[in-house]
Order: structure tokens, then sequence, then C-alpha cells
């Protein structure tokens, strides 16, 4: 599964070596950290500001009926698709789930909450409760909100949302345009049957060669195992492969939204965009040339429906392209013309200023198990004779980043921490532990050198795959800079398409890696946040045999890690699955796949007339179905 969301923080997307020893010294699981991986905010240096807290400005009532406009301003548009369509099951991207979060609604979601534990605790949304899995696990029944409470299509007329809408969007995902973002491999890992019914739809042509009608014929001649409407649509029973832990947050992506019948009439992110809601808002205008959008109140929703969102202004404007650079966008924040930024942050360089000035109008917030940017060797590149396939030169390499100057480059310690494995704090299965220590993580480059030398390599040349914008050329020197005290030679390429499987950094799977690099620094995001989310991490990143595409760039692959990762996906508790993630995790870094750098607080700025801006993890942004506007 191919997880690109964008990090507005930094605006990313993120050989078999058997049990090899790291060098260095690594702390035991019971000696440090803890095996749910619940946050530490102590970990931070964040004087003078509450993060958790910060920012909300609550002060008065919200208004009786939606009133005033909020404005959104960003540098770049809508990063998953260039034309901008929003479509639930195709969009993977944090500034595309900021607004799923009022147009869209799923079976279960997250409360909004300053409490960091409360915005990561799944709640029901369309569904009456939470559901008890039963069947040893396997089967989950939801029973959806009926009458006064049942949430409705903006169709003409309004209709409720049924299960068989459900359904639908659920198959949506295997569209073959839609798929290849990665998005069924959730499902089809989970779900009895669907394996089955995705495999030949996302093998369809895409486009114009398979039109909307083929496709809807193949959704409605098709059913999935798992998956049985009844109860005249009101209930939908989920039968598993195996016991998942984690499946409620894989209910509560996007991609589990529902779709109406009306949306097998048009084929997906194609001209004239079809929009349809069942949340407190609906897109109104979308240009698809800038990207730029409205959305007004959806007259079909009322609060009764929704236990999560409100609707508490009239009008939400985005101007994607709305400013030049991050800078000109805070700039507009600060002066009152744009109200939120769209898939910008606050600069780095602002960062102390706003701090110093305890400004009420900036804030600093989790969104943990971030690891931002890091990087990955390429184990499968043949030059220089294939060195890092050698998991020795890579266990030296390890010593050679300094950690600290990377910090530096995104606003310092008080945004960002060190990070010496793959799960950060605030991840399933982190337990704190560093197999490469170095002094106060500023890099050892006689280390690097000496394990270098025992390794019976010299004289690297390294060729680094970076992205020319925005803080990556620094961090690319910062690499060029600490590979040079190693004795090592770091050439940088910037391709056209970073993430590109022909000139870029991508990969369908490890059997078929690029190998016109050696290192490159990308990012990662988990798709969900809390004490169940080591899927949404290190199988993406390092599993070598996974069934769907993932994000493993540099090709790794070892089979204790893939057994260990197998084993937390089939744990029934998630201690025990916990307890396998630091396992793999251990593995990963003794294997030296990758060198991680930081792990990061979001900045954000709102403007004066913002109130109630609650910071949503899931989408690294405000929840614009919390806050309304003065005038």
């Amino acid at each position: 599964m191919q997880r690109l969301r964008i990090a507005k923080l930094a605006t990313v997307v993120g050989v078999a070596a058997i049990g090899v020893a790291a060098c260095g010294g690594s702390s035991s699981p019971s000696s440090s950290g803890n095996t749910l991986g619940l946050f530490d905010p102590s970990s931070f240096n964040t004087s003078n500001v509450s993060w958790l807290s910060a920012n909300v400005n609550n002060t008065g009532s919200p208004p009786s009926s939606p009133t005033g406009t909020v404005i959104l301003v960003g540098d770049g548009g809508n990063n998953s698709h260039p034309s901008a369509a929003w479509d639930w099951q195709g969009e993977y991207d944090t500034t595309g789930f900021e607004i799923a979060r009022v147009a869209s609604r799923q079976l279960v979601s997250y409360n909004a909450s300053s409490d960091l534990t409360q915005s990561e605790t799944l709640v029901p949304d369309i569904a009456q409760s939470l559901p008890t899995p039963t069947n040893n696990g396997l089967t989950y029944t939801f029973n959806l909100r009926t009458g006064s409470q049942a949430a409705m299509w903006n169709t003409n007329p309004p209709r409720a949302v049924t299960a068989d809408d459900f359904i639908r969007g659920l198959k949506r995902n295997c569209d073959p345009d839609l798929a290849p973002n990665g998005n069924p491999g959730y499902y089809s890992a989970t779900i009895m049957g669907f394996a089955a019914f995705c495999t030949p739809f996302e093998n369809m042509p895409g486009g114009s060669a398979t039109p909307a009608s083929a496709r809807a014929a193949y959704m409605d001649s098709h059913n999935i195992a798992g998956l049985v409407s009844s109860n005249n649509g009101q209930t939908l029973t989920i039968t598993l492969t195996s016991p998942a832990t984690d499946f409620l947050n894989i209910m509560a992506m996007p991609f589990a939204s529902a779709q109406p019948v009306e949306m097998e009439s048009v084929l997906p992110l194609t001209p004239p965009y079809t929009f349809f809601s069942d949340g407190p808002y609906a897109i109104q205008n979308l240009d698809p040339t800038t990207s730029d959008a409205v959305l007004k109140p959806n007259p079909a929703w009322s609060q009764a429906q929704d236990p999560i969102r409100h609707q508490y202004v009239a009008e939400i404007q985005l101007k994607a392209d709305g400013a030049s650079d991050t800078q000109t966008v805070q700039q507009q924040i600060d002066a009152g013309t744009a109200d939120l930024s769209w898939d910008t942050d606050v600069p780095p360089s602002d960062v102390q200023g706003l701090i110093n000035a305890n400004d009420a109008r900036f804030g600093r917030f989790p969104s943990p198990g971030i690891t931002n940017p890091y990087l990955v060797f390429n184990v499968k590149s043949t030059s220089n004779g294939g060195a890092l396939a050698n998991v020795k030169v890579r266990q030296a390499l390890e010593y050679a980043i300094n950690r600290i100057a990377i910090t530096k480059i995104y606003g310092g310690a008080t945004l960002n921490l060190p990070l010496h494995q793959v799960f950060g704090p605030g991840a399933e299965g982190y337990v704190a532990f560093n197999d490469y220590p170095t002094p106060n993580d500023e890099g050892d480059p006689s280390k690097c050198k000496q394990l270098l030398q025992a390794a019976g390599v010299s004289n690297l040349v390294l060729t680094d795959y970076y992205r020319n914008s925005g803080n990556h050329p620094a961090v690319f020197q910062e690499v060029k800079t600490d590979f040079a005290a190693c004795g090592v030679t770091v050439n940088g390429v910037t391709p056209a398409n970073y993430y590109s499987a022909k000139n870029g950094i991508g990969t369908s799977s490890p059997t078929t890696p690029n190998t016109h690099w050696d290192l490159t620094e990308p990012g990662w995001v988990p798709d969900w946040f809390g004490p169940t989310n080591g899927r949404a991490i290190l199988p993406d990143l390092f599993d070598g045999q996974l069934s769907y595409p993932g994000t493993d760039w540099g090709g790794y692959d070892d089979p204790v890690t893939d057994q260990l990762v197998n084993k937390a996906l089939a744990a029934p508790t998630v201690s025990q699955a916990s307890n396998y993630w630091h396992q793999a995790d251990e593995q990963v870094m003794a294997d030296a796949a990758f060198i991680p750098f930081q792990t990061q607080l979001t900045p954000l700025m709102r403007s004066s007339r913002v109130h109630n801006a609650i910071f949503l993890p899931f989408s690294a942004s405000y929840d614009l179905s919390q806050l309304w506007v003065s005038s």
C-alpha cells in the first residue's frame, strides 16, 4: 500500500541481512520506554507553550447558525491528484483528509479534543456504537443510525446513508484509477473475499478504456463474501480472514467512506467532477487548474445526525495556490487576510520568535509516529561493487549523521526530537533504544571511519536523490557534509518526479527496485495514531513480502523482519502486537536498513478571527468541523 500522505511539516508524502548484531549498545525492552507507545510530552522542549491546549481560542459561544467565512491559503495545491479531484477512495494526503473531515463520514471516526489521548480514541460516527467483535474476533456488526439520527446524502431528494452505500464505497477502492494509491491493501489484508473481488477490478484498463458503466456492472455483479448488508440496509456485517486489533482504525479511514449509487455513473478523477456529501459541508465549486474550492453547508445534514462534527461557518474558501511560498502564507495569516494554512506549516525561521512572544495564535501539536525526514539505503544498488548490500557498511554509516544539525534545519529542539529507531514516541511498539549512539547525537566520524575500514570498504561514492524544494536541499547538504567527515563522497541528483518509479525513488516491491541511486531522504506520516498503529508504519517501509505495493524504497527484505510483522498483525491483543512490533523495530535497526533522523511536532498558526481551533492529528491540521470565526 503506497501511503504517500503529505506531511505538511516537510511537504513529503513515508539486503536480506539476517540477525546481524548491531554495533554499539542498545537498551533492552525492559529498561526504558513503554510497550504501548504512549506519547511523552516531556520528550520535547516545549518551554512557554502548552501545545496540547494552545491555540484553541474557544472564548465566547459558537453561532446558532452558520456564520462567516474561513479562508485557507496554500502554496502548492492538492498533492495527490493534479486535477485536485477529491475522491475519498483515492485521496491520500493530509490536505485531502482535512476536507474529508467535513464532507464525508465513516462508520467510526475520531473525536475532536485538545487531549491527545481523546483525539486518538475511536468513537461511533454513522454507526450507533462501537461494535464488539464476535466469532473469535472475526465478525464486526455495525448498526447504522436511524430515524431523525440517520445520516443523509445531499442527493435530490435527500436520502439516508445505508450499509449498501458503505459496501459500494469499499468496492470503489479497487477501481483501476483509484487503486494505484494502494488503498485496497488494508481491506484485502483483512476482509474475507476482498482480495478475490479486488484483483480483477484493479487490473482493468484505467481512464476511458473502461467506461463508468463497465465499472458499475462489475461492482454490482460481484459480491465480497465478508461484506453483508441486512435489516433493510441498516446493518453492515463484516467478516475478517483473521483477527485484527486495528480493524476499527482501518474502517475510520476516508477510504471506508460510503458512496451513493450516483457515483457509479461517473469516471473517478475525471471532469466534470461529481461530489456527494453526508457531512456538514459539501463541495460547491472546484477549479481543477488551481485546486481552489468553495465548501458550503450541506442542507441535508443536521446536528442530530452527527455526534462529532459541527456546522459553524457559512463558507470554507480554499485558495490552494494563493501564495508563492510558505513565508507568504504565514504573512497572510499574520495580517488576517487568511485564517489557516492549507499545505504548509509555520516556517522554521519564525518558530522561536513566536515562542518568545508567547503568541496565542501559534501552537505546536503532536502527530505521534512521524519520522521525517529519514535516510534510506538502496540495498539493491550496484554502485561501489554493491557496497550498500553489506550490513557492516550500513552500520558504519549509521554513525555519520549529526541529528542535532538536522533538527536545526526544521526549527530546532522546540519542534524536533532526535530519533534512533522506526517507531517514535506515541507509536505502537515504541520502546526507546539506540544501537548507534554518538556524542550528543552529533555524529561520530571516527567510529564511522573505523567501521568502514573494518568492512574493507574505502573511497565510497554515493548518489543521493533529493528534492530541490523546502528544507530538502539543506538536508542533502548536511548528509553530504556528515558523510564526507567519514571519508564518503556524496553527489546529489534532483529527479524531476521524486516518487516516480521510472526516474525517481519509487518501486513497487523489493524485487523491482531502482538501481540508479544510493541514498534518499523521504518522510513518513502514519495513517492513524495511538496504541494500534504499528501496521500504519513498519510494514510499508520495511516488509519485503507485502501483498500490495508499499514504500520499501530501498529494497530491504529480511525474513526475520517479515515474520515478526506477520506475528504482530495476527496477534490477538494490543500488548502482544506491540511486543512483536518492537522486535521488528530492533531487527530493522540491527540490519541498518535506514537512518532515522527525528520525530516532530507540527507548528500551526491561525488568524485571530478563528475560535475553537482544535488540532486533529489525523489530518495534521485544525478540525474545520469544530471552528467558528468572528467578524
